[in-house]
């Protein structure tokens, strides 16, 4: 997990030559206020600046620099990686390279000869994410942020990806082509010195059909050539049978796939109809609690009925809850099924793996017997009697052996690469991975929009398509919505990253920063559902958020950070 815990800069955009510091780790939420232009978002430009070298906004670097002094723009961001503290040091020149500094535990990083290499390293190797899947877990902002929802499909899956921490198979892929292709190089020589061989093996034989001794013995040895091979063929063969056997009983015991998969898919519906049920029942309850009179005629509630209501709202929230928890617990025995399931699936491959590669060995053993039953057959037909000519034919024969063994080892090892590649492909075992956690997904931002009171039944497929269907069963889009509709879709998948991440603990951080989401498109019913869920985010999360309210929202927050101008510069107010 990544704990942000200072940024710091200066001559950065309205910011004159003083540092500019905030204590990202201090408190669990932070108000940031001030007028237009006083330099509140400014905090967001210097991170994405400091971490990736692209500001928040669509602004040039050198748009960066404070206009008045005109240089000495620096940025420092430190973190917290379990135990290893980084610090990032970034600048801005005019002429000449900008500084770029990586230092781990007070010691900087060595540079390698690309600035772009250096910063591969920090996000490939030290954050363990991108900018793209930084805005997506971090940031929500007005200014360049593109909502998930309207992002490519390709740039979905990367941020995915991220999340659930498996861009190393695309890594081992990378490193896999390299691999296949050095096989393809070796078959290649291979062949070559076995179609040499074979020349030279056919001058001599033609040579030896004119002659006639040790026929006896060379046919004797081939013959205990083709008994062994026999013999192994015999020893796969019933390694195939086994084989079969097994795939066998592992593809009767997973026959409830489709049923288990149905079923878990029907628990979270009914999940969500449960928990959406509570929510009504609790409201109601507090209706009850806090008002005296209806709030269509306005006439005072009779005291016993408001009792009689309670008592039974209460005892209906009791069975709900309690149906609830029986849910989860059948749910998390399904889930426990779907996973076995999975495993068995991959035993399944693996062992239909083996099975080829048997296979083939078996049709190399049979070519290779005909291949000495055919010799034999000239020996029938031939004299043997040159010995300089025998000689020369057992080295061969030798040679072609061992470069047949070559060659089918090579043959072995591309099957085993080329299923590696196909496990490794975006359709193996990473869309495997990614379908066990689309239902938590779903389960998590369908959650958070009932948070919000918005009620709808959002899904995502392994494909990142959505589908979103009301209670009515109507089926919506994600554009279909309105832009309150929206933040809040938004909002929910936020949170939703953040919650995968943090049970990855891949790119799991305690920063959360959002830029003016209560000026924008929520109401005020949306506003304080969200209230809520920020203040229940629970420690080790540090949320930021800006905004132009800071009269109606300062005592909602643990802290306030006030910006102004002094001077034609920005700062933080006293």
């Amino acid at each position: 997990m990544i704990i942000f815990k200072t940024i710091r800069w200066k001559n950065f955009l309205s910011t004159g030559n003083v540092f500019t510091e905030v204590q990202l780790d201090r408190n669990p939420n932070t108000l940031i206020v001030g007028e237009n232009g006083a330099g509140k978002s400014t905090i967001l430009d210097a991170l994405c600046f400091g971490l990736f070298g692209k500001p928040f906004r669509k602004i040039t670097k050198q748009q960066l620099v404070n206009t008045i002094n005109g240089k000495g723009t620096i940025v420092e961001v430190e973190f917290e990686i379990g135990n290893n503290r980084y610090r990032i040091m970034r600048g801005i020149k005019k002429y000449g390279s900008s500084p770029f500094e990586i230092y781990h535990n007070n010691k900087l990083l060595n540079q390698p000869g690309a600035s772009r290499d250096y910063q591969s390293y920090l996000e490939e190797s030290i954050l363990k994410l991108n900018m793209k899947s930084f805005t997506q877990i971090v940031i929500l902002g007005n200014a360049s942020f593109t909502p998930f929802m309207q992002l490519p499909a390709a740039h979905r899956r990367e941020i995915i990806e991220d999340l659930l921490d498996i861009k190393i198979f695309s890594a081992m892929n990378l490193l896999l082509k390299d691999k296949i292709s050095e096989n393809i190089d070796a078959l290649r020589d291979v062949k070559y010195k076995v179609d040499i061989a074979n020349e030279k093996l056919l001058v001599h034989e033609q040579y030896l059909n004119d002659l006639r001794q040790n026929k006896t013995a060379q046919i004797e040895a081939n013959d205990e050539l083709i008994s062994e091979a026999n013999d192994r063929i015999t020893t796969k063969q019933t390694e195939v049978s086994d084989a079969n056997k097994l795939i066998e009983e592992h593809e009767n015991s997973i026959s409830d796939e489709t049923k288990v998969s149905s079923k878990l898919t029907k628990i979270t519906e009914l999940e969500s109809q449960i928990e959406t049920k509570v929510r009504k029942l609790k409201k109601e309850i507090r209706f009850y609690e806090e008002n005296e009179h209806c709030p269509t005629c306005n006439q005072s509630l009779d005291v016993e009925t408001i009792k009689d209501q309670l008592d039974s709202k209460r005892s209906s929230l009791t069975t709900t809850e309690e149906a609830l928890g029986q849910l989860e617990t059948e749910y998390n025995a399904v889930n426990a099924r779907y996973t076995e399931i999975s495993n068995i699936q991959q035993q399944i491959i693996d062992v239909q793996s083996t099975v080829t590669s048997l296979l083939s060995e078996i049709s190399s053993e049979q070519n290779y017997i005909s291949k000495i039953q055919a010799d034999n057959q000239k020996l029938i037909e031939k004299n043997v009697d040159d010995n300089d000519t025998k000689g020369a034919i057992a080295t061969l024969k030798k040679a072609m052996t061992k470069l047949n063994k070559m060659h089918e080892q090579l043959q072995t090892e591309k099957q085993l690469l080329d299923t590696a590649a196909d496990i490794l492909r975006d359709k193996g075992i990473k869309t495997k991975i990614i379908k066990q956690y689309v239902p938590v997904m779903n389960k998590l931002v369908n959650k958070y929009l009932a948070a919000m009171d918005f009620f709808v039944n959002f899904e995502l497929n392994e494909n990142f398509e959505e589908v979103i269907k009301s209670r009515h069963r109507d089926i919506f889009s994600y554009p279909s919505f309105s832009e309150g509709e929206k933040m809040r879709i938004d909002l929910a998948l936020l949170f939703t990253w953040r919650s995968i991440a943090k049970m990855k603990n891949s790119v799991a951080t305690n920063l959360l920063m959002l830029d003016e989401v209560f000026d924008a498109s929520l109401d005020g019913n949306g506003c304080d559902e969200f209230l809520k869920l920020i203040h229940q985010m629970g420690a080790g999360t540090n949320v930021f958020v800006i905004s132009h309210k800071g009269d109606v929202l300062a005592d909602k927050f643990y802290s306030t950070l006030r910006f102004e101008k002094h001077k034609d510069f920005s700062r933080i107010a006293a």
